[in-house]
């Protein structure tokens, strides 16, 4: 069997699958949150490694097999996210940057007239939302890191590598294609990290890990679970999540509701340059090999849900949204911004914060649940409008996946919006599924695309049904809406 784990933002999930991509075992264990000051997002590395470590162990006794049954285990990552570690004794030498942080906005507002450079040669604009800057902060803010880290004595890498780092007790310090792609230092073109941007960036070479193929035996564990199971896949969660779709031929489109919301677009064997604020990336293509895709990133949207219960008590589950949001015929001119850290595409307005607007003395928790709903429904709108135009076609239909996939309400709210069907996987946690099958692929437990063809099909699909003009109309209010909110941050600032 495969050990597929997703690390996310809020917790890392562990899936046993079988030889039919179906799940036999599941963990999970929560990632606790670190916000040091406003706008900023930590995570404690060692915390991170510890959850796993509980997620698989919980994921294995619910399978009722041992470690000696798993082939290989795939890893998906929450990307961006930036850790650095001492090489000789693996310890963080800080709590890992996560990438919704935004403490590297002065420093990029710095960099601006590097944003062609970077946009040319990595497909990224110039944010605080990517690694690089984060490596810079923490090598310049810790006393001696910078020195160290000439000196080839810190090692950095994406969540990824930080867990192969464990799982091989430091032995293998490597990241894959997917992941190297979301620094904003690695030549899309070239596949190679880049010297220019190194320079300019301010990131030693020496910090940087080997870039692997996803799909392929990156080493094998010594820690953490048995003794010598090989690490063969490895995948950014979005891309993971885009494989576990098996949307990974030109054209395969997918949307992930998670702490934010990621849409995938497959452009195949060749980079399509965005104009419409939207990012070109790396992907897996059908066998795991690289391919790229157009990436629309939201930076809040189940995690609008969280502050909603745990920010502002409104409700003690997100299971109790849909009725909510069902119990009124509308938001009642409410539109929430959930940009608490800051907006990415289309808008990549780092200083952009969190706006609620239309409240009346009518205004009910019901209507505000339902206002946070839509937020993430027009969020992903915004972004496959500007897919649609990068790419010169029009989407017939989207996948979808990711916890906020299990709400009815969001998912025919979406389909209403883009006014296309919207497809709902008989698993939705593709991302864990998506790693599975790479690492499957590597180690021969499915011998290529044909024999995944039929995993995880298809459970539900939601069909368009309301009424265009009232859609179009919501469309309206929430783009002012964010306009209200990227105003305020300029009176702000």
């Amino acid at each position: 069997m495969i050990l597929a784990l997703d690390q996310g933002t809020t917790g890392t999930t562990a899936l046993v699958l079988d030889p039919r991509g179906e799940v036999r075992g599941r963990g999970y264990a929560e990632v606790p949150q670190v916000y040091p000051r406003p706008g900023w997002v930590e995570h404690d590395p060692e915390a991170i490694w510890e959850g796993v470590c509980r997620a698989l162990a919980d994921a294995l006794r619910a399978a009722r097999i041992d470690g000696s049954r798993i082939a290989g285990i795939g890893i998906a990552n929450q990307r961006e996210t930036t850790v650095l570690w001492d090489r000789k004794t693996g310890a963080p030498v800080h709590n890992a940057i996560v990438w919704q942080c935004r403490r590297t906005a002065e420093r990029c507002d710095r960099l601006r007239p590097l944003a062609d450079l970077i946009r040319e040669r990595t497909g990224l604009v110039l944010d605080p939302y990517f690694s690089a800057t984060k490596i810079a902060h923490l090598l310049d803010s810790v006393p001696g890191l910078r020195s160290r880290a000439d000196r080839g004595e810190i090692a950095f890498g994406t969540v990824d590598a930080w867990l192969i780092h464990r799982f091989t007790a430091g032995q293998v310090h490597a990241t894959d294609p997917t992941n190297a792609s979301r620094t904003m230092l690695y030549n899309l073109r070239d596949l190679t990290w880049d010297d220019r941007l190194l320079a300019a960036l301010d990131v030693p070479r020496l910090v940087l890990p080997e870039v692997r193929p996803s799909s392929g035996v990156f080493g094998h564990t010594l820690a953490g679970i048995s003794a010598g199971i090989p690490i063969a896949g490895v995948a950014g969660d979005q891309q993971a999540a885009l494989f576990g779709q098996r949307a990974v031929s030109e054209g395969g489109i997918k949307n992930t509701y998670g702490t934010g919301c990621f849409t995938l677009f497959c452009t195949g064997e060749l980079p399509v340059p965005s104009r419409h604020g939207l990012l070109t990336t790396l992907c897996c293509g059908p066998s795991g090999g690289t391919a790229y895709a157009l990436e629309g990133a939201v930076f809040n949207a189940g995690s609008a849900v969280q502050w909603l219960r745990d920010g502002l008590g409104l409700i003690a589950s997100a299971d109790e949204t849909e009725a909510l949001a069902r119990s009124v015929p509308d938001a009642g001119g409410v539109f929430l911004v959930p940009a608490f850290t800051g907006l990415g595409a289309p808008h990549w307005d780092a200083r952009a914060r969190g706006t609620l607007v239309g409240l009346t003395r009518g205004s009910t928790k019901a209507h505000l649940v339902r206002a946070t709903l839509e937020s993430i429904a027009c969020q992903t709108a915004d972004l496959i409008a500007a897919m649609e135009a990068d790419a010169g076609v029009k989407v017939e239909a989207l996948r979808v996946d990711g916890g906020a996939a299990r709400n009815d309400f969001l998912m025919q709210t979406q389909a209403d919006l883009l006014g296309v069907p919207v497809l709902r996987p008989k698993m939705i946690e593709t991302t864990a599924l998506g790693a599975g099958l790479l690492a499957g692929l590597a180690v021969g437990l499915w011998d290529g695309p044909a024999d995944l063809s039929g995993v995880n099909p298809p459970e539900r699909t939601f069909e368009p049904t309301a009424d265009r003009g009232r859609c179009e109309a919501l469309l309206a209010g929430w783009r002012k809406a964010v306009e209200t909110a990227r105003y305020h941050a300029r009176v702000e600032n």
